[in-house]
C-alpha cells in the first residue's frame, strides 16, 4: 500500500471516531492516461479537508467545492465518472478524451475502518468487500495477486501491509538507504550484532536490532512485500541471512560487493541447503548502473533495482550493471571500510 492510502485510511478513522462525515473516495477505473492508478484513494471531511488523491487536483477541487456547498449527504456508495468529454478532459487535467471512474463511499463506524487498520498492522493482505446498495462491510483474507473488482452489487478492494526493507549492517550507506525507503513508505528494519556499528546510529522511524541477521530473517517471516539488502561485507553476518532469505516468499534480495567478491558468495551459498534456482535470485552486484559513487547515489541505486523487481518490471527492460571493473559494490567498499 502506498504510503498515502495508509495515511488516508488513519485519517478517515479519525473523522469517524470525532464523529465528523467523512467520504472514501476510491479510482475504481480509468481510460487513457491518468495522474493516479486504479485503487488509489482520497478522503474528505464534511469540513472540506481531504486526505490522499485521486487525480493532478482539479478533480480534487471539485470534490471539495461540492461538499463546502452541499455537505456530505449519501448514505450508500455511488459510482461517478469525470472527464466523459473533452471539455472535462481538459477542466479536470485528463488527456483529451480520458475518463476516470470513482467510487465515493460514506464512512462511519460500519465502515470497519479500525478493524481494517488493525489487520494491516498485523501485517495482513486484506479484502475489503462494500455492499454498493446498503454499504455494508465485510473484511476477509486476500490471496497474493487479487485485483480490485467492481459489479453492479459490491466493489472489492485489496488493502496489503506496508512494504518491509531488512537491512543487515548499520553503516553510512544503510543509513541513507533507510531514509529513502522509510520516505518509500518501507517499514525498514536494520540489523547489527555489532555494538561499534550501532552506536550513534540512528534513523527516525527506522528499527535497529542487534540479533544475528539469519535469526531476524526467519523471525520475520518474509512474504510477497518483503525485500533484504545484505551491506556488511562480512560473510560471516550476511551468508546465513542471504541462504534463509532466498528460500523465502521475498520479492527482492541482494548483496553489495564487487563482482569478484559477489562470485566468491554465490560459491559459498552453492555448498549451503540452496538450490540453484534459488541462488539464481541474489542480487549482486547490487542496484542498476547509475555511475554512482557516494552512498546517497548508491542507496538510490539499490532502490531503484528495488522498485523496478517491485513493479514486474521485465528484466530485459532494466538497465544492466556495467562491464567496467568499478560498480556500485567496489564503490561501497571505499566509503564503508576503506577497504578497497
Amino acid at each position: 500500500m502506498d504510503s498515502i492510502d495508509l495515511e488516508v485510511l488513519k485519517t478517515s478513522a479519525g473523522w469517524i471516531a470525532a464523529g465528523q462525515r467523512c467520504e472514501l473516495i476510491t479510482v475504481i477505473k480509468t481510460w487513457g492516461s491518468s495522474p493516479r492508478p486504479i485503487g488509489a484513494t482520497l478522503a474528505i471531511c464534511e469540513d472540506g479537508t481531504v486526505i490522499g488523491s485521486v487525480s493532478g487536483g482539479c478533480i480534487e477541487d471539485d470534490l471539495i467545492a461540492r461538499v463546502r456547498n452541499e455537505g456530505i449527504h449519501r448514505t450508500t456508495p455511488e459510482i461517478v465518472s469525470y472527464g466523459i468529454t473533452a471539455d472535462e478532459a481538459h477542466r479536470f487535467g485528463l488527456p483529451c478524451g480520458g475518463t476516470i471512474e470513482l467510487s465515493i463511499e460514506p464512512l462511519s463506524s460500519r465502515s470497519r475502518i479500525d478493524e481494517l487498520l488493525a489487520r494491516l498492522e498485523r501485517h495482513e493482505l486484506v479484502q475489503r468487500r462494500v455492499d454498493l446498495h446498503t454499504g455494508e462491510v465485510e473484511l476477509s483474507k486476500a490471496a497474493p495477486g487479487t485485483q480490485l473488482q467492481v459489479s453492479g452489487q459490491a466493489m472489492v478492494t485489496i488493502h496489503g501491509p506496508r512494504w518491509r526493507l531488512l537491512v543487515i549492517g548499520a553503516g553510512q550507506l544503510s543509513r541513507f538507504l533507510a531514509q529513502i525507503a522509510t520516505a518509500m513508505d518501507y517499514h525498514v528494519i536494520v540489523c547489527d550484532p555489532r555494538e561499534e556499528y550501532r552506536a550513534g546510529w540512528h534513523v527516525d522511524g527506522v528499527e535497529l536490532v542487534h540479533d544475528m541477521p539469519d535469526d531476524i530473517v526467519l523471525s520475520m517471516q518474509l512474504d510477497r512485500r518483503s525485500a533484504v539488502v545484505a551491506l556488511t561485507h562480512d560473510p560471516k553476518l550476511d551468508d546465513l541471512a542471504l541462504m534463509e532469505a532466498l528460500k523465502s516468499e521475498a520479492f527482492y534480495v541482494g548483496a553489495i560487493g564487487s563482482r569478484k567478491n559477489n562470485a566468491k558468495r554465490r560459491e559459498r551459498l552453492l555448498e549451503f541447503d540452496l538450490t540453484p534456482e534459488q541462488l539464481a535470485r541474489l542480487h549482486g552486484p547490487i542496484g542498476l548502473y547509475i555511475g554512482s559513487k557516494t552512498p546517497s547515489e548508491i542507496a538510490i541505486s539499490i532502490l531503484a533495482e528495488m522498485t523496478a523487481i517491485k513493479n514486474g518490471v521485465p528484466t530485459d527492460m532494466i538497465v544492466p550493471h556495467a562491464a567496467a571493473p568499478t560498480t556500485p559494490g567496489d564503490a561501497v567498499c571505499v566509503v564503508e571500510s576503506g577497504a578497497v
